[in-house]
C-alpha cells in the first residue's frame, strides 16, 4: 500500500535517502517516518496478525522445515529482524549502487559499487548473498540449533569438509565459521543459484536467501 520502488536497488536507494540524517546507517528515519503505518511496534497497533507478511523465500523456509523466519514488519522481541534488515538494504545501496564506478575485480554483475547483490543482480567476483545462519547449520548434518562446545563444532566443520581451529568460541564465533565453511561447499552446487520459486519477478523485488531451496 505504499508508494515506492517494487525493484529492490531503487527501494534501497529509497530507505537511504528517508534515513539521510543518521550517519550510523540506522533505519529509524524510514521506520518511523513515511513507512509508519507498516511496521507493527506494539499493542497500539492493534492485531499483530495485520502486519505480518514475509517474502516467498521465507515461506519457503518455514514450509520446509527450516524454522520460522521472522516477518521483516514486526519490530518488537528478541527474534526481531525489522531494523536490522532495513539498515542492511542501507548498506546495501552503499555497496552496490554509491561507488563513483565499478571497484577492483568488480564483475559484469556487479553494481557501480563494485558489488554484487544476489539475486537481483547476476554473480560477480564480488557477489554478496543474504543467509540464515540455521539454514547453513543445517548443511553441517545438524538440526540448526546453536553449537556451543568445540565437540559440536569439529563435527559440524567436518561434515562441510573443513577442519575445526583450535581454541574456544562463543555461539556467535561457531555460527560464523560454520556458516563460511558451508558456503564455500554450497557456492560450487548450482541448485543452490536456482531454488524453486526463484522467479526473474521474485529476484527482481524480492531477493531470496542462499540456502533455502
Amino acid at each position: 500500500g505504499m508508494a515506492a520502488p517494487a525493484a529492490g536497488p531503487a527501494f534501497w536507494a529509497l530507505v537511504d535517502a528517508a534515513c539521510a540524517d543518521d550517519p550510523d546507517l540506522g533505519a529509524h528515519g524510514f521506520m518511523e517516518g513515511c513507512a509508519r503505518a507498516h511496521f507493527w511496534m506494539g499493542a497500539a497497533d492493534g492485531a499483530k496478525a495485520g502486519y505480518l507478511r514475509w517474502r516467498v523465500c521465507e515461506q519457503r523456509f518455514n514450509a520446509g522445515g527450516g524454522g520460522k523466519a521472522s516477518t521483516l514488519f514486526d519490530c518488537v522481541g528478541a527474534a526481531q529482524v525489522a531494523r536490522a534488515s532495513f539498515s542492511g538494504m542501507r548498506l546495501l545501496h552503499r555497496l552496490r549502487g554509491a561507488g563513483p564506478g565499478a571497484g577492483p575485480g568488480a564483475g559484469p554483475g556487479a553494481g557501480p559499487g563494485g558489488w554484487a547483490v544476489w539475486p537481483v543482480d547476476p554473480v560477480a567476483p564480488r557477489t554478496l548473498v543474504e543467509i540464515y545462519t540455521r539454514a547453513m547449520l543445517q548443511r553441517a548434518g545438524g538440526r540448526g540449533g546453536k553449537i556451543r562446545d568445540s565437540e559440536g563444532l569439529a563435527a559440524a566443520l567436518a561434515a562441510l569438509g573443513s577442519d575445526a581451529p583450535q581454541g574456544r568460541f562463543s555461539d556467535h564465533e561457531t555460527d560464523v565459521l560454520v556458516a563460511a565453511a558451508a558456503l564455500r561447499v554450497m557456492a560450487g552446487e548450482p541448485r543452490w543459484w536456482a531454488p524453486e520459486g526463484l522467479s526473474a519477478e521474485v529476484a527482481r523485488t524480492e531477493g531470496w536467501t542462499f540456502g533455502v531451496a
